[in-house]
């Protein structure tokens, strides 16, 4: 599937969003629990999406369920808690390079799943990448290998989702619009991250009582809206105008706008990170290429 001049646009706008998304996360853990900008990050993105419902969205929920679970919970749901989790002890612009590596299990769940032949010079590229991703992965800021390897777990099994439901959005989601298909999703995971919120967490109290709660409710908000709720439905058209391995190359991209805004916020980034930044780049090319 050749991807046309759109596709690359709806690309590259996704990778400025979901890569500054890293540093949204972390503004809003100023105020909040990594589990509160998660919840809040899902249920304020439901809550945008509510007026939609009255629109007469072609919801099939018993003939598409297994599409619409797969994107709600591995898409949207898991990948939020794990990401903030993992910020907690690693910096955003090392969350954001580990996206790098979903292209490389989404070929490999292809594989796997639906017997996807590939050819050389795209799996060059997915080693390369992934090469790139072991630079990153082992070099924390000051040269050695990094001591957090736990929480960069966690953005590696974040990857790992996101290469399930890309495959799966694919094979079960085809038919249905991208509108209609994010509708569903998330009216699976909205209500569970508002219960969680409401009876899990304290975000209640620290809404109220913390000098700083107001600002990091805003960029939870621009992250909710933005970066998840209007991303979800571009990203599903894009799988479906351009194909799954196209769409998981967003990830490739992504690295680069997490390093812009960790240098901007004052987070080191070393030289062999830098390197492994180029080689995932140079690993797009050769994936795409024809």
């Amino acid at each position: 599937m050749k991807a046309s001049v759109s596709s690359w646009f709806i690309l590259i706008i996704l990778s400025v969003v979901w890569g500054s998304s890293f540093i949204l996360m972390k503004r809003g853990m100023e105020a909040f629990s990594s589990g509160e900008v998660a919840g809040l990050r899902i249920g304020i993105a439901f809550l945008f999406l509510a007026p939609l419902y009255f629109k007469k969205q072609n919801i099939n929920f018993k003939k598409n369920w297994k599409g619409l679970a797969l994107m709600g919970v591995l898409v949207n749901l898991l990948p939020a808690f794990l990401f903030t989790k993992a910020e907690t002890q690693i910096s955003s612009s090392l969350t954001g390079m580990l996206n790098a590596l979903t292209p490389l299990f989404t070929i490999v769940v292809s594989f796997f799943w639906f017997k996807t032949k590939f050819k050389s010079i795209q799996v060059t590229g997915i080693i390369s990448g992934l090469f790139g991703a072991m630079l990153l992965l082992f070099f924390n800021e000051g040269g050695d290998a990094t001591t957090n390897v736990m929480f960069s777990l966690l953005v590696v099994l974040a990857t790992v989702f996101y290469a399930l439901s890309i495959n799966g959005i694919k094979h079960y989601l085809s038919g249905m619009n991208s509108v209609s298909a994010t509708l569903g999703a998330f009216t699976i995971t909205g209500p569970i991250a508002l219960v969680y919120l409401f009876t899990q967490t304290d975000f209640v109290n620290d809404l109220k009582t913390n000098s700083v709660a107001l600002k990091s409710f805003g960029y939870i908000c621009l992250l909710a809206v933005v970066g998840t709720a209007l991303s979800v439905i571009i990203y599903n058209t894009l799988i479906k105008d351009a194909g799954t391995l196209f769409a998981s190359t967003c990830t490739y991209l992504i690295p680069v706008v997490a390093v812009v805004w960790g240098l901007l916020d004052g987070e080191t980034v070393n030289f062999i990170q830098m390197a492994g930044v180029l080689v995932i780049i140079l690993s797009v090319y050769l994936i795409n290429r024809r």
